[in-house]
């Protein structure tokens, strides 16, 4: 399954000219197996010279190549074969765009790493039993000026390029981007134009006391501007916005003409605005339960609106779409059964399941590269690596100490007590650089396990730098390679500190390549991509026996650890005890985050075990939503995208007004 371990060059540096290593194009075999040949029939971008017509090309190629290798394909057979070939000499494969039709829509072919066989487009033309499909190979298009200014804005707001690939591990960023234009297209086509563009902000808390008070006889009063004049009217606070139009043209149905009303318009061609803002009072919810109307009646004030005519909703720029939607199937994970080698002819397998993988993780440490040096030259400096989930160390190890030098260098692998079938979704691998000061020279140090590794610490040692790589990425697919890895700094003294726990939790790498630390690392590659598989949640009959019943003794032990402040830390022992009575706990909704915070998410089996409870959570589904308890599920000790997404889920029942309450939190 591994091709070896190469060694990597490292570059060095020129006596008077820096140079930091920059990670290398992945190269991609041209070799393919001959399992399935699928037929396709590719639309050219060129003309023949006599019929002006769009050259055709019809290949037949491997279902497991990828569709890099597609195209690397369809240009060497264009350079052989096409009429035009001084245009196939003059531009690359990655210059041009792979798209199809389906249903009237042109989708994109967009991940260039994803298996022939698993593309949408192949399982659409099976379904129409087509045995030759089309695809158009089209040149890729210049952003318009309004996107690239667009993209200067968002790239000035978060503070660097994120279209540029070099600042981040891989594309998942625009891969993101892509992927949801579907579900956008589908949104703005399904929402009501007027309601999008007036959107009301209500609630539908009852009037608190307080406020009732302040009202006379159930009645309010509300001025009406049109123009440069006014009219006060008294309405019911049970009065809707609708209610409230029609009374007031009502009452002015002989005087339009001194409010500048066209005499053949009525109440349906306005709306009411809130004076300054671009906040309308609309529908059929009472006027009373406008927040506007309300901060009028909290604060003692008039209440003002508009007399206006209602926004354009073709004004709305945001129908606008620049990009094709992208293939439904982008992506090559599956179930462990249709991904597994075991009992595959060797020549069928384009994808190996990670729950195959039964040899220990490990990471090569090339080096470090710093551009400034720290002012104590009398120092060592280690790495240690950790493979973490959430806040979770799943494995560690470290290198020996060396001289902090401005490029220190290791060539060293670093072997892990956690096998890559174990690997979650969500692992990240943590690279921190310690620094500390030289020890005599009797002393030895060399590479250190994870039992070992704090006899090298007796003199002080203090974190400097720290990175993160997600070892499982947005393809579901295990990472190879090379990486060089731009580090963040630790804050010093007087330096915001901000939430370090929480920010060494980070997946991006350090945008300021040139005055940051970097880190050079190799993982192990292999012939095929190596994909987490789906988790399929089986029936769990030994669950439901294994639900005996608790002794008096352990159940009183079980409700004081479910109720412990969320701040005390569980000892191992509570762990193990709410882990055995599973069952028992996932009964109490506050038992949750403790619960998931006792999986041991580093060993497969367990993991797929808490799927299985999980799917048995009618009780946390059927509670009454806490807003506390389930923001637990999204701090910094969960990664895990199925709690993730059920906290999530639960969250949806959250009204707008209550959003804003904890708006603070969920952004952070």
């Amino acid at each position: 399954m591994e091709l070896g371990d190469h060694e990597q060059p490292v570059v060095m540096r020129e006596e008077n000219k820096r140079r930091r290593r920059r990670m290398k194009p992945h190269c991609t075999s041209s070799s393919f197996s001959s399992m399935e040949l699928i037929s396709i029939e590719f639309i050219l971008p060129t003309s023949n010279k006599h019929t002006k017509v769009p050259e055709m090309m019809l290949l037949e190629i491997a279902g497991n190549c990828t569709v890099e290798q597609m195209k690397a394909q369809i240009w060497m057979r264009a350079i052989e074969m096409s009429q035009t070939t001084d245009f196939y000499h003059a531009f690359t494969p990655d210059q041009f765009v792979l798209q199809y039709q389906k249903k009237g829509q042109w989708y994109e072919i967009y991940d260039k790493h994803q298996v022939l066989q698993t593309l949408d487009c192949i399982l659409y033309w099976k379904v129409l039993q087509k045995k030759v499909g089309k695809i158009y190979v089209v040149q890729k298009q210049k952003p318009s000026e309004e996107v690239q200014e667009f993209q200067r804005q968002l790239n000035d707001l978060i503070g660097y390029d994120v279209t540029d690939v070099s600042n981040v591990h891989d594309d998942e960023l625009e891969f993101t981007r892509r992927r949801l234009v579907t579900p956008r297209m589908i949104e703005v086509a399904c929402r009501d134009p007027k309601l999008y563009a007036m959107h009301p902000w209500t609630t539908s808390k009852p009037l608190p006391e307080y406020l009732f008070k302040k009202i006379t006889n159930n009645n309010i009063f509300i001025i009406i501007h049109r123009g440069t004049t006014s009219q006060k009217i008294k309405v019911s606070i049970d009065d809707t916005p609708d209610m409230i139009l029609h009374s007031f043209f009502t009452k002015m149905a002989k005087k339009k003409s001194l409010m500048d009303i066209p005499e053949d318009h009525s109440e349906l061609d306005f709306v009411l605005r809130v004076c300054g803002r671009d906040e309308y009072i609309i529908g059929e919810t009472p006027v009373k339960d406008f927040h506007w109307i309300r901060q009028c009646l909290k604060n003692g004030e008039e209440i003002h609106l508009v007399l206006d005519d209602p926004p354009d909703p073709n004004e709305d720029e945001v129908q606008k779409e620049e990009w094709p939607l992208v293939d439904d199937c982008t992506g090559v994970t599956g179930y462990h059964e249709q991904l597994t080698i075991d009992g595959k002819d060797h020549e069928r397998v384009f994808t190996i399941s990670l729950w195959d993988c039964n040899r220990k993780f490990r990471v090569k440490i090339i080096g470090i590269d710093i551009p400034v040096l720290p002012r104590n030259t009398d120092l060592t400096v280690f790495v240690e690596a950790n493979i973490q989930h959430g806040q979770q160390l799943l494995s560690q190890r470290r290198t020996s100490s060396k001289p902090f030098t401005e490029e220190v260098l290791w060539n060293i692998w670093l072997e892990f007590d956690i096998k890559i079938k174990d690997l979650p979704k969500g692992a990240l691998l943590n690279l921190q650089i310690y620094c500390g000061k030289a020890q005599g020279p009797s002393t030895k140090t060399n590479l250190q396990s994870h039992e070992s590794s704090n006899s090298d610490t007796k003199c002080k040692t203090q974190l400097l730098y720290y990175v993160n790589l997600l070892l499982i990425d947005h393809r579901f697919l295990l990472r190879s390679g090379e990486y060089v890895l731009h580090m963040w700094k630790i804050p010093g003294k007087g330096e915001e500190q901000g939430s370090i726990n929480a920010d060494k939790l980070t997946s991006a790498t350090n945008p300021d390549k040139e005055n940051s630390m970097a880190i050079s690392i190799v993982l192990d590659r292999y012939c095929h991509p190596i994909a987490l598989p789906k988790h399929r949640i089986a029936s769990d009959p030994q669950g439901d026996r294994t639900r005996a019943e608790m002794p008096n003794q352990l159940r009183k032990q079980l409700e004081e650890i479910i109720a412990t402040d969320p701040l005390n830390p569980l000892s191992p022992e509570d762990k193990e005890l709410l882990w055995h009575f599973r069952y028992e706990s996932i009964k109490h909704p506050k038992a949750y985050p403790k619960l998931l915070s006792s999986v041991k998410w580093g060993q497969q089996e367990i993991v797929a075990k808490t799927y299985q409870l999980l799917a048995k959570k009618e009780v946390w589904d059927q509670s009454t939503l806490d807003v506390g308890l389930t923001m637990q599920l999204l701090d910094c000790n969960f990664s895990d995208e199925n709690v993730r997404a059920m906290a999530v889920q639960k969250l949806e029942s959250l009204e707008d007004d209550d959003v804003l309450h904890y708006l603070l939190q969920l952004v952070q």
